[in-house]
């Protein structure tokens, strides 16, 4: 890994908002699930949630394929109310766009708090499930015709304002993701190659140093070596 490579990655790392995540209801068009993780990742948000129909998982698997999780961990829930319970668990208020009088505009929230944005499917919305478990409902305001945005344009207004507040409040350039996460994102960001070696000869990862270089034992080394021969 070039110095240059890893002092991106690293400051990447640094910027990472462990407690700040969105979650996608049941979507329709993968493309928008990878717009949006282009944008979580573009703000420094870590993970991507989706809740699908059985049908959906493979969709999931296929966008990871491509290359796209490789710095957006993509996680898949079967249900809404098990998703939500995920949130939950990790101390997050649920907050969820819908366009109705009990929304407020999305400016208004505090995302300095843990936060998960859950938002619905390009045809239906959020579901009414999702309404009954959530904190609080936001709208983007629109003056036109138009009463919704796409789905992941709304997404980036509303993770862009998210950033704004936290970068106010100082909670960006301090690592907060563990170090196992960090390693593992430091030697698949910065030895590719041996990273598809090591999944397909199933050896586990090494540790990264402090200057990017892998640092095995030599039976790692060895072990790699011999599997190749073979």
């Amino acid at each position: 890994m070039t110095p240059e490579r890893l002092a991106r990655i690293n400051a990447m790392l640094d910027n990472r908002q462990i407690d700040l995540t969105v979650c996608l209801e049941n979507i329709h068009k993968p493309h928008n699930l990878s717009a949006v993780i282009r944008t979580a990742d573009a703000v420094g948000i870590s993970d991507v949630h989706a809740i699908w129909a059985e049908d959906g998982y493979q969709r999931i698997s296929n966008h990871k394929a491509s290359g796209s999780g490789q710095w957006v961990d993509l996680h898949s829930h079967h249900s809404t109310d098990a998703a939500v319970a995920h949130f939950r668990g990790q101390g997050m208020q649920v907050v969820v766009t819908n366009l109705s009088t009990d929304a407020c505009d999305f400016r208004d929230i505090d995302y300095t708090q843990p936060t998960v944005l859950l938002m619905g499917n390009e045809r239906d919305g959020i579901s009414d499930r999702a309404l009954a478990l959530a904190d609080k409902q936001i709208q983007v305001p629109m003056v036109g015709m138009v009463q919704s945005l796409n789905v992941s344009v709304a997404a980036a207004l509303i993770l862009y304002e998210a950033q704004r507040q936290r970068q106010q409040a100082g909670l960006y350039g301090t690592r907060t993701i563990d170090d196992a996460r960090a390693q593992r994102i430091l030697f698949e960001g910065g030895h590719p190659i041996f990273t598809k070696l090591c999944r397909r000869k199933k050896l586990p990862y090494p540790r990264i140093d402090a200057d990017g270089q892998i640092e095995a034992p030599e039976s790692w080394w060895q072990a790699m070596q011999l599997r190749s021969v073979s």
